[in-house]
């Protein structure tokens, strides 16, 4: 009886809530493509580009890898985002994206997921073709299909498509977390600044161990 009640409380802490992955794609998380693919003409300063990468390397796909192993091993929702057009010339992009230049046509690698956080069968991907997924998908829709009221958000950049997206979730309804140390932009000002905008306005500022601190660990019955 016991047992039944611990899983009982376990499925229902587990409830309604959703990871959402934030374009770690070729497009814009890679070396050699997309926005990286010319060193020179992308825009970004060298140093900005070694920072970037850097920290992506370093911390932000490892806790992404982690808080997909906690989701995938407590079954709750994980849904990945990527930036990428029903088209092949990309003739449906926002006009953000199409002034940006940034085009990840369907088959191309640019579209493709980085392998290390790439989604396993049955986890629900959505293309975007704008820096906000609520503004150019159906996810809310989706979402509200799924009894989802809470999202943990985590993904490439920080002030750009990551704050956009927590930011339309919160005027949505949503309870939002952002994962600090699984997110990460082009400096370290601008994530700073981003985490201070979002911080208790917005979402709230967690860091990959309190995610898994709070699914890692059975809830413990008092017995009468």
């Amino acid at each position: 009886m016991v047992e039944e009640n611990e899983e009982r409380i376990e499925n229902l802490k587990k409830k309604g809530i959703a990871l959402l992955v934030i374009d770690m794609q070729y497009l814009d998380a890679a070396r050699g493509y997309g926005v990286f693919k010319n060193i020179t003409s992308s825009g970004i300063p060298i140093e900005q580009q070694n920072y970037y990468f850097d920290t992506l390397n370093e911390y932000v796909i490892p806790n992404i890898q982690r808080l997909l192993k906690v989701f995938r091993e407590n079954n709750m929702e994980i849904i990945h985002t990527r930036i990428q057009s029903l088209t092949r010339d990309g003739r449906d992009r926002s006009n953000g994206h199409k002034r940006l230049g940034l085009l990840a046509s369907p088959g191309s690698k640019e579209a493709e997921f980085l392998p290390d956080v790439a989604p396993l069968e049955n986890e629900i991907v959505i293309n975007k073709t704008a820096s906000g997924v609520f503004s150019s998908t159906n996810l809310n829709y989706i979402l509200q299909n799924l009894d989802v009221h809470e999202l943990v958000v985590a993904g490439v950049y920080s002030n750009e498509c990551v704050e956009t997206t927590i930011r339309d979730a919160c005027d949505l309804g949503y309870l939002v977390s952002m994962i600090e140390d699984a997110c990460t932009t082009v400096t370290p000002e601008l994530h700073k600044a981003t985490l201070t905008t979002l911080k208790h306005r917005y979402a709230e500022i967690v860091t990959t161990n309190e995610i898994e601190l709070r699914f890692g660990k059975k809830i413990k019955l008092k017995v009468e």
